[in-house]
């Protein structure tokens, strides 16, 4: 069955545009400087941006706001809590725990866990790969009535435990962020200290990453970002307590940071490169704690992350010995994906036009309750449910992140981070899903 990568801005698609000269280091960096004022300008996004080329940095930028309600501005050394990238940093950890032969890759979950259901036969690597068939917790009902609360390892063992699996290990690839989390506990065990120790002493000390480190409560006095979603102004989020995601997603850094951290990867300065090498080998498009990711004709690996209403992505070219990290904790009517599109086709010397902020239909709330329900299809893999929040309609597939859909024509609304757009014909009980070319129909529930 064919993967439909919906709202998973781990997967940066790759842009039509016509290709021109690569970029050797310059760049038009006027055009790059006018792209991030835009969106700027017309309140459409916040964050912060790095480009490295060969370990230096050649571009950064930082726009928006820290806290909005406190008017405090962003800058370059504004932290992001950077969500799944906190992945990649985790498979880094497990892989020198591997060299240093105090764990392999086929060690059981067993070992450590040998409660959790099919613990005998998932494997470290199957973890690494989203290959256990453990279900995604944070997928689970009644997540959002306790994301906010502390959460001690004892609990989430019970959680992860009481939600089981959903296939059976190394049948498919499906993202969960158990696996990471359970990865965490492991690499605690083994070295007998806190994650966030761990990743002090093995990573963010020995990188010099100042502002890389594990989180907890925002604090805007110590530079760091909150995260809202924009509806008719910037709206707070909630906040996860960091307890929860671990290693799967409870870092905090910068754009440099990220530049730097997967610079010094791809040059074996945290892992060997016979481990690099068995991190980008891809199954199913997935590595150990990275990504293939595409961009006309050339390949990056890396990795993206939500949480909250924080995006992030980061990313390395091995070819151009080009790293790109960008977060951000505002999304306005731009996607994530398309501003990454646009920073690199600047940098990369592509063709690109700077997006249209052109606003769409004004919809109320009530507007809104045409669209309102859970829509299937036999030829569709995911069952995908949409909701609203006031005036925002959201949408979220089976198993993925929820997403925030914008209305650009009357019952047409679209998701530019995963290049999706999603027609209600309310009247016959269907909506019509298009993405990457494809389109399928699916039909209401009642």
């Amino acid at each position: 069955m064919k993967a439909i990568n919906i709202a998973l801005s781990i997967f940066l698609l790759a842009y039509s545009a016509c290709s021109q000269n690569q970029s050797d280091g310059e760049f038009n960096q006027a055009k790059m400087d006018s792209l991030f004022a835009k969106i700027d300008l017309e309140e459409q996004g916040m964050g912060s941006i790095a480009i490295a080329k060969n370990g230096e940095l050649v571009y950064q930028n930082a726009f928006g706001y820290a806290d909005v309600t406190e008017q405090i501005s962003a800058n370059n050394t504004t932290t992001y809590r950077i969500g799944s990238i906190s992945k990649t940093f985790t498979a880094a950890i497990i892989m020198q725990l591997v060299e240093e032969n105090k764990l392999t890759l086929d060690t059981k979950l067993s070992k450590y866990f040998p409660q959790i259901s099919n613990a005998d036969k998932i494997t470290v690597e199957q973890m690494l790969r989203h290959r256990s068939g453990l279900f995604n917790f944070t997928s689970a009902e009644d997540y959002t009535d306790w994301m906010e609360e502390p959460k001690s390892r004892k609990e989430l063992i019970q959680k992860i435990i009481d939600n089981g699996t959903v296939f059976e290990p190394d049948e498919k690839a499906e993202y969960s962020n158990t696996n990471y989390v359970l990865l965490s506990y492991i690499a605690e065990k083994i070295d007998d200290k806190d994650f966030a120790d761990i990743l002090t002493e093995r990573i963010t000390e020995p990188l010099q990453l100042e502002h890389t480190y594990y989180g907890g409560k925002i604090n805007p006095g110590e530079n760091e970002a909150r995260s809202y979603t924009l509806q008719d102004n910037w709206q707070l989020t909630t906040e996860t307590d960091m307890s929860i995601p671990v290693g799967a997603g409870a870092l905090v850094s910068t754009p440099t940071d990220l530049t730097t951290f997967f610079n010094a990867l791809f040059f074996s300065k945290v892992v060997s490169e016979s481990s690099l090498e068995d991190m980008t080998k891809l199954v199913d498009n997935i590595g150990l704690g990275l990504f293939q990711i595409p961009f006309h004709d050339k390949r990056a690996f890396g990795h993206g992350g939500g949480i909250d209403g924080f995006k992030s992505n980061a990313a390395y070219f091995p070819n151009d010995s080009v790293s790109i990290a960008y977060t951000t904790n505002g999304v306005g009517m731009v996607g994530m994906n398309d501003i990454l599109i646009g920073a690199l086709s600047i940098y990369f010397g592509k063709d690109y036009e700077f997006p249209d902020f052109k606003p769409g239909p004004k919809l109320s709330s009530e507007d809104l309750d045409a669209y309102l329900g859970v829509y299937t299809s036999p030829n569709f893999p995911l069952d995908v449910t949409i909701i609203k929040d006031g005036a925002t309609l959201i949408g979220q597939a089976t198993g993925q992140p929820s997403f925030t859909l914008k209305a650009y024509e009357i019952d047409k609304f679209k998701f530019d981070a995963a290049q999706l757009k999603l027609e209600f014909i309310p009247e016959e009980d269907k909506m019509i899903l298009r993405q990457g070319g494809d389109e399928f129909e699916l039909t209401r529930e009642e």
